[in-house]
């Protein structure tokens, strides 16, 4: 894992590469739980959620006990009660909270979850502790080349029911897999906005941490083998940017070996770097790649 110290006074636009092995990357709830596809394409999709889930892991399970680290979308939490904590904390009413009340709570969300200061959240539900929008924001991953869903057959020896017991020995499953797709996804930060959340430094640096090292804590059977590639970051001189962010992706390129027909690992890839002449005020860093 690269340590990565990028000033979080610059904006950094970012691309991503990450693959997966006979898994399911990111189900789809209204297709059975297959693989995301562009139907159009059949590119595979993972959506920005995913990406932030595997984040989220991460900090919370190593950093998640400082009290400046906590998670907000947890898993099966309750939202209103998270609000709730802001103004127990703060001594504040919170079935009358007047402009001022609100924004204290948005402040001290802010500094004690991580992802609310990294990515925003929309807290005016029920117990209103306001808007943030983060300065941090990534995109949908999108496959390289198209790929192919599948829908696998498996047994288990296991019966369900006991009343089943008696006429069965094994019972049928089903498992939805791609069988390897190489992703690109794109994130943007954006240092204005972290002046407003709060979010500095040493979050800054624990975000590239965590974007490499969530999928090692992401593991399950479904999954299959996902791992992040690549990792180059353009950063700005200008905090309101140098270049606009896709001039800069553009030099980024993943390309399918001319004598590969159906890939189905990493080396049947060639990652192409255009990193000579980059626009005045613009540097590249290789974080992994």
């Amino acid at each position: 894992m690269s340590d990565v110290h990028l000033d979080p006074d610059k904006r950094h636009d970012f691309v991503y590469l990450f693959d997966v092995e006979d898994g399911n990357p990111n189900g789809d709830p209204d297709a059975g739980n297959l693989p995301r596809v562009d139907p159009e394409t059949m590119q595979g999709l993972v959506t920005d959620v995913a990406v932030k889930r595997k984040i989220r892991d991460y900090v919370d399970a190593s950093v998640g006990d400082d009290e400046d680290y906590k998670i907000y979308m947890q898993h099966q939490g309750v939202l209103n009660d998270q609000h709730r904590r802001a103004y127990d904390e703060l001594d504040l009413d919170a079935d009358d909270p007047d402009r001022d009340d609100i924004d204290e709570a948005r402040a001290w969300m802010c500094q004690n979850f991580y992802d609310v200061r990294t990515f925003g959240a929309v807290m005016s539900t029920g117990v209103n502790a306001g808007q943030v929008r983060g300065p941090m924001q990534l995109t949908f991953a999108r496959s390289i080349d198209p790929v192919v869903p599948m829908d696998v057959s498996i047994t288990r020896v296991a019966i369900t029911r006991a009343d089943d017991a008696e006429d069965k020995e094994t019972e049928m499953g089903r498992k939805a897999i791609v069988p390897y797709g190489l992703y690109r996804g794109h994130g943007f930060y954006n240092p204005k906005l972290a002046e407003d959340t709060g979010f500095g430094r040493e979050d800054l640096q624990f975000f590239w941490q965590a974007l490499q090292m969530g999928w090692e804590l992401d593991r399950s059977a479904s999954r299959g083998f996902m791992a992040l590639r690549g990792l180059y970051v353009f950063s700005h001189d200008n905090p309101l940017g140098n270049a606009p962010a896709h001039t800069l992706f553009d030099r980024i390129e993943a390309e399918l070996d001319a004598d590969v027909e159906a890939p189905r690992e990493f080396d049947h890839y060639d990652v192409l770097i255009a990193d000579d002449d980059l626009p005045d005020g613009v540097t590249l860093s290789r974080v992994l790649g």
